[in-house]
């Protein structure tokens, strides 16, 4: 079963962030360059916390994981935006 997440982070550092963001694009969809929303397992959750975890400063950087609950059931529109900007759709699979 997954779960849909909204996760936002903090990098204060520009080489830190890049490498955050480059990590998070494994698995998720980019909402905006530090707001993700990403559909995992457990064991995918663990793994995205192990991976951006490793590249941040905890003393320094922050991150927020909102679980929004599973995935099935919500349909494509789970997320509703407003203004230009599309909400993405998910992707069927997620590679790592």
């Amino acid at each position: 079963m997954r779960n849909r997440y909204i996760v936002a982070y903090d990098v204060r550092d520009p080489k830190r962030l890049r490498r955050a963001h480059k990590k998070m694009q494994g698995f998720g969809d980019a909402l905006q360059y530090s707001v993700f929303v990403c559909d995992l397992s457990k064991k995918e959750l663990i793994m995205m916390e192990e991976a951006v975890g490793d590249v941040m400063n905890l003393r320094e950087d922050s991150a927020m994981i909102i679980d929004t609950g599973p995935v099935n059931g919500r349909g494509a529109r789970s997320i509703k935006t407003l203004g230009a900007q599309e909400a993405p759709q998910p992707a069927e699979a997620l590679v790592i």
